[in-house]
């Protein structure tokens, strides 16, 4: 009887532990997608309102024909609201490996467009360490889904994330920002 008391114990207590687990993994994916996903919608309402010092589609617009894009206004358009939507998916977490992919399309272009500057933020000219970064963080979001504190999981498809979904996401921002890239002159 001992045996099986210890037994009972030993197991509800190890089930404790790993909710404790998953409960604080979940907060930790909140803190992250909370974090990058505002800061993406602050910079991406920059490029197409002008807010926060922004210099909105006309001067944004004026920088992406500056560094090649074609068109600048509409690839600014198209950053803009890659970023305020993908910010927004990550900080509602609603449809996260997308808003994922969003995001890391996104920083795949922005870091050739900054890797002319150097590797460091503080170099010369600017740098790409935070497009790495950001880009990163996004492609671990995808790749690991939002958590349990996230709209995903009132979707039937994305309820229980799937390591695939995250997979796939990355290699889609993967290909759409190398074709953004060879449009680019």
């Amino acid at each position: 009887m001992t045996t099986l008391d210890t037994r009972s114990t030993t197991g509800l207590s190890h089930r404790s532990e790993d909710q404790v687990s998953q409960n604080a993994y979940d907060v930790a994916l909140l803190v992250i997608r909370l974090a990058l996903g505002f800061l993406l919608v602050g910079h991406g309402t920059q490029k197409l309102f002008g807010w926060f010092g922004g210099g909105g589609l006309e001067g944004t617009g004026q920088f992406f024909t500056m560094v090649g894009y074609p068109s600048g206004k509409t690839f600014a358009l198209v950053a803009g609201l890659t970023e305020t939507l993908g910010g927004l998916g990550l900080v509602l977490g609603l449809l996260t490996p997308l808003a994922g992919a969003a995001v890391l399309g996104t920083m795949l272009n922005a870091m050739s467009v900054n890797s002319g500057g150097g590797f460091f933020m503080m170099d010369k000219d600017g740098g790409m360490e935070l497009d790495i970064l950001v880009a990163a963080t996004a492609a671990g979001l995808a790749l690991s889904g939002p958590g349990r504190i996230a709209a995903d999981r009132f979707l039937p498809v994305l309820r229980a994330h799937r390591l695939v979904y995250g997979v796939a996401a990355v290699i889609l921002a993967a290909v759409t920002a190398g074709v953004v890239l060879l449009v680019r002159n």
